[in-house]
């Protein structure tokens, strides 16, 4: 089961950077690649946690978001064709002394089927290069947003 974990710095705050994960309007793809418009479904939303269905490419996952607390926002795989165990995402925000952000991702990738174990062994292999790729254009899609 492999866990990613990622770290970028940037200029968005954490509560930029929070709105920009928790924003489920049009053009969610244009933040999060892999996340296309019209595989989007938002169950639930709440002041602080969301229930939502997303993918691209024929991969999907159910996701339960939780920003309760400022410094963290949880997602947690409720669902998917993929995906299940203990998979999620797991952002952290450090505010820096010179007015950065750093963000912390940690991504946990159990597969579930045949599938989902074969990307699975993909992602540990080059998963922190494609999903430091992915991180790095949704900071400067929130950073442009700012």
């Amino acid at each position: 089961m492999p866990t990613i974990t990622l770290t970028q710095q940037t200029t968005a705050t954490p509560e930029q950077f929070v709105a920009g994960l928790t924003d489920f309007g049009p053009g969610r793809a244009e933040l999060f690649p892999n996340s296309a418009d019209a595989d989007l479904r938002v169950h639930e939303r709440g002041e602080e946690f969301a229930d939502v269905t997303e993918g691209s490419g024929g991969i999907w996952e159910r996701l339960h978001y939780d920003w309760s607390d400022p410094g963290r926002i949880v997602l947690t795989t409720v669902d998917s064709n993929v995906w299940g165990g203990r998979s999620g995402h797991t952002y952290t925000f450090t505010k820096q002394a010179d007015g950065t952000t750093l963000v912390h991702a940690e991504v946990v990738r159990e597969g579930k089927n045949l599938k989902g174990k074969l990307l699975g062994l993909s992602l540990g292999l080059l998963g922190k290069k494609v999903l430091g790729g992915a991180l790095a254009k949704t900071v400067r899609a929130i950073e442009a947003r700012g």
